[in-house]
């Protein structure tokens, strides 16, 4: 099902009018009361705001963005920066394996992600200020430092207001609920609840998987869906004369119009129809939830969504660290990552989807007395292509213990500032937050010419 992400002005028991109006509303197709108390957890506190005038936007070389995000943070050791001359503390218990890059390595268990290396760029020389998750989620979303005043508007929700989705399709969609939204990872902060993320919470890899208002339930048709939209269109003009919030209450219309919108859309429902896929592709990619989610983002893509984020938990190995990487966070990764980049390229999609792969921050480089590794913001490994992203090198290094960059670090800020600018996305542009502060969409990112073909 759904999240729809958004904030509202509640009643004592913290639900506000117009929720239960909706709830009643919306109940027979799909949204139910829970639902609706589950969105208060990924709401925004903010206010839509007008964006300030800014250049006009450069030739885009990508359309859509695919983000992995492996949320609790992955040992950069144990994926894409092995150590294999450390000592057995720094080293670990995997060996090594070569590359389709001559001369390049990476962990053992990612032999396909061996074979499709030369289809992304590995950047070694990954830095963050902050290992802490909620803090870490917000600042590697957005490439903005995190501040307790601003919630600063994450990458998806920048590209969901630059670049509209096809009709039918939303512009910025999160599978799973692997993202740490305490501090504002991955929602549109001070630009409105109307960028956040639609979060679909339901497993693609479940048998009856469904996407509760896609497939509306109890064969209710959309023209009984229309009426019940235009009850509620009488409900929301008769409280937006009451209630002096209307800032809000257009921002947050704005969003239900395009939940509505992919409620009765089939170019949404086709798009996840995962049963239109040959047995054999979703094998490829893995019967699991990652894998699926993959492929789904594929499709998404594929249908015009704009930003894809495919949340992928677990990776916050302070216990255990190999036999959980082992037994299935890698070989997962692996084949879901490696047939994504795969299947983008055989489509010929890869040229305009940028991928990216990153998580909270990197793990500490010495194993601790659990088997695991800890946090670590002194180094972490981001792979990025495709987009017109410069592919098969390998950007960076790190010192013979992966404790810290010995090249320049690469930041968040400067990965949000190569994405813009491979979509077209100028980075002067601007937005003005509600007490009226412009604030630009990168705080100073580089674009990492390295990586612009």
């Amino acid at each position: 099902m759904f999240h729809l992400t958004r904030g509202s002005a509640r009643d004592c028991d913290g639900v506000s009018r117009r929720e239960f109006l909706r709830v009643g509303g919306l109940g027979l197709a799909g949204l139910s009361l829970a639902d609706m108390l589950r969105m208060e957890g990924h709401a925004a506190a903010s206010t839509p705001t007008r964006g300030a005038p800014s250049a006009l936007k450069k030739k885009a070389r990508a359309r859509s963005v695919i983000l992995l995000w492996m949320q609790g943070g992955a040992s950069h050791i144990d994926t894409f920066d092995p150590k294999p001359e450390a000592p057995p503390e720094i080293r670990g218990e995997f060996g090594v394996i070569p590359t389709a890059l001559p001369g390049v390595q990476i962990c053992e268990h990612l032999p396909r992600m061996a074979q499709h290396l030369d289809r992304t760029t590995v950047i070694r020389s990954g830095y963050s200020y902050n290992a802490g998750h909620g803090i870490a989620d917000a600042y590697m979303l957005s490439g903005w430092r995190f501040s307790p005043a601003t919630v600063y508007p994450s990458m998806g929700s920048v590209v969901a207001r630059e670049l509209p989705a096809n009709p039918g399709m939303p512009p910025y969609m999160q599978l799973g609920t692997h993202v740490d939204a305490k501090q504002g990872g991955g929602l549109a902060g001070y630009v409105g609840g109307e960028y956040n993320p639609f979060v679909m919470t339901s497993d693609p890899n479940a048998k009856a998987f469904s996407v509760d208002g896609i497939t509306l339930p109890n064969g209710l048709t959309a023209d009984r869906f229309a009426r019940r939209r235009k009850m509620l269109d009488r409900f929301d003009r008769w409280q937006q004369t009451v209630e002096a919030q209307a800032g809000e209450s257009r921002a947050m219309d704005r969003f239900y119009e395009k939940a509505f919108g992919v409620v009765t859309s089939p170019q949404a429902k086709r798009a996840f129809d995962l049963s239109e896929e040959a047995p054999a592709l979703r094998d490829r990619y893995g019967r699991n939830t990652f894998g699926q989610s993959c492929l789904l983002a594929r499709r998404l893509v594929e249908a015009g969504v704009r930003f894809v984020t495919v949340s992928y938990g677990g990776w916050d190995t302070h216990q255990n660290n190999f036999a959980s990487l082992k037994g299935s966070l890698l070989p997962r990764l692996d084949a879901g990552y490696a047939s994504l980049l795969a299947d983008l390229d055989q489509r010929g999609l890869l040229d305009e989807t940028i991928v990216a792969w990153m998580g909270d921050f990197g793990r500490t480089p010495k194993i601790n007395s659990a088997a695991g590794r800890d946090h670590w913001a002194g180094s972490m490994v981001f792979c990025l292509g495709g987009g017109g992203i410069r592919v098969g090198e390998v950007l960076g290094k790190t010192d013979r213990q992966a404790e810290q960059p010995t090249t320049k670090m690469v930041q968040a800020e400067d990965i949000a500032a190569t994405v813009f600018d491979r979509l077209g996305i100028p980075l002067d542009t601007h937005y003005l937050a509600p007490d009226g502060r412009p604030f630009p969409i990168n705080p100073g990112g580089r674009v990492i010419e390295e990586l612009c073909a």
